[in-house]
C-alpha cells in the first residue's frame, strides 16, 4: 500500500480543522474584549486562552503536512 494515498485526507483535516480553530479564536477574542467589564480581573486569562486559540489555528492553516 502507498503512504501517500491517506495523506490528503488528512492534510484536508488538518486545514479544516485550522479553519475551524481560526473562527473560534476570532470570535472568542470579540466577545472578551467587548466584554472587559463583565469579566473583571479575569479578562487577561480569556484575552489570553482567545489568542493562544487564534496563534494554533493559524499554525495548522500554515503548517505543511508530509
Amino acid at each position: 500500500m502507498s503512504e501517500e494515498g491517506g495523506g490528503f485526507g488528512l492534510k484536508l483535516a488538518e486545514k479544516f480543522f485550522g479553519v475551524l480553530l481560526l473562527i473560534v479564536g476570532a470570535l472568542t477574542s470579540y466577545y472578551t474584549f467587548t466584554s472587559i467589564s463583565s469579566l473583571g480581573g479575569y479578562t487577561w486569562l480569556f484575552g489570553f486562552l482567545s489568542v493562544f486559540i487564534l496563534a494554533l489555528g493559524l499554525f495548522l492553516m500554515t503548517a505543511k503536512t508530509e
